[in-house]
């Protein structure tokens, strides 16, 4: 078991969007149990949905009427709206992983009160890391895109776009950026960022000779 919510980075352009959010599960229907809300200690409540197998691990090892530390990837329709993807809870003090004999991670309940489910980072923290491609400083508004890996050969997942509340110069527009973000109710605002590196530009002549040669053959 990894002694972190969120992986190390293991590529310097490794695009991602993860973070932690302290609140506590309510799903709009228990027959419809993966959709629902995120109440935070303050009674903000995020739209949120479960993913894969967690559905599985709330029902049978977590007092969803309890708060916990959920791991979630973001996502936002504008800067004042967010919604979160549940992909995991962090909670090392109760809960662990084990191997079946086939190999399979099966979670299991354990009790440690000398374990710390707090992290260094705190609550509300996020890692997003991505392509600048939009900046407004006057509104202190800016939007970075993400491209996510294929789960599989045949399937193509689309890049998707974060709104973040901060400031990154125009300079670096489109530059591949480091950013460490605080949730603020239903808002994400930058509190650090680190400008990795320029994005490669596409070369026109050579797209546009490339679709000529598939459309001849």
């Amino acid at each position: 078991m990894q002694n972190h919510p969120i992986p190390s980075v293991t590529e310097p352009l490794q695009y991602r969007a993860i973070g932690i959010v302290r609140g506590t599960y309510k799903p709009y229907e228990i027959e419809n149990f993966n959709r629902g809300i995120l109440v935070d200690s303050q009674g903000c409540e995020i739209d949120s949905v479960v993913l894969g197998r967690v559905v599985t691990l709330m029902r049978r090892h977590v007092a969803i009427e309890k708060p916990h530390l959920w791991v979630v990837y973001p996502r936002c329709r504008d800067s004042n709206s967010l919604h979160l993807q549940i992909n995991g809870i962090w909670e090392p003090s109760t809960l662990g992983e084990s191997r079946n004999k086939s190999g399979d991670v099966q979670l299991i309940n354990k009790t440690n009160e000398d374990i710390n489910d707090e992290i260094q980072e705190g609550d509300n923290y996020f890692s997003i890391r991505g392509e600048l491609v939009f900046t407004k400083p006057e509104r202190k508004e800016i939007v970075i895109k993400i491209r996510q890996k294929p789960r599989n050969n045949n399937k193509k997942n689309l890049p998707f776009k974060i709104f973040l509340g901060g400031e990154i110069p125009l300079q670096f527009l489109r530059h591949f950026v480091n950013l460490e973000v605080r949730r603020d109710n239903q808002k994400l605002l930058i509190e650090n960022y680190e400008i990795i590196s320029s994005m490669p530009r596409k070369d026109k002549n050579k797209a546009s000779k490339n679709k000529t040669i598939n459309i001849t053959n």
